[in-house]
C-alpha cells in the first residue's frame, strides 16, 4: 500500500491546477511581458506546490510549516501580479475572477493545514 504524500493533498492538486492555468493565462500576455510578469507570473504560480511538496519531505511538522508558509507568500505575490495584470489590460475580467477564486480557495486550505499541523 502507498503512504500517503503531498500528492494526495486537495491544497497541492489545486496549486498544480492553479499553476497550469496561469501558464496558460500567461501565453496571451504581449510578447514585451513575456519574459517580465507573465514569467514572473509562473514562478509565482509553480513555487506554490512545489513548496507544499518540498516541506512534506521535512522531518518535522515546524519545517514543513515553514514551507507552506513560503507557499502563502507565493501565492500573495502571484495575486499581486494578477491584479497588475487585470489592470494593464492582459486579464479579462472573468479570467482575473477565476484565477482569484482559485488563489482564494488555496489559501484557505494553505491556512487550515497550517493549523492542523501546528496544534
Amino acid at each position: 500500500m502507498r503512504r500517503k504524500g503531498y500528492r494526495d493533498l486537495l491544497v497541492w492538486q489545486q496549486s498544480l491546477d492553479l499553476a497550469e492555468k496561469v501558464y496558460l493565462l500567461t501565453r496571451e500576455f504581449p510578447k514585451t511581458e513575456e519574459y517580465v510578469l507573465g514569467s514572473q507570473m509562473r514562478r509565482a504560480a509553480v513555487s506554490v506546490p512545489s513548496n507544499i511538496a518540498e516541506g512534506s519531505g521535512r522531518g518535522t511538522n515546524k519545517d514543513q510549516v515553514s514551507f507552506l508558509r513560503i507557499a502563502v507568500g507565493s501565492l500573495r505575490e502571484l495575486d499581486t501580479q494578477l491584479e497588475l495584470s487585470r489592470r494593464l489590460g492582459f486579464l479579462s475580467v472573468d479570467a482575473h475572477g477565476s484565477v482569484q477564486g482559485r488563489i482564494d480557495s488555496i489559501e484557505t486550505l494553505l491556512y487550515r493545514l497550517i493549523s492542523a499541523l501546528e496544534k
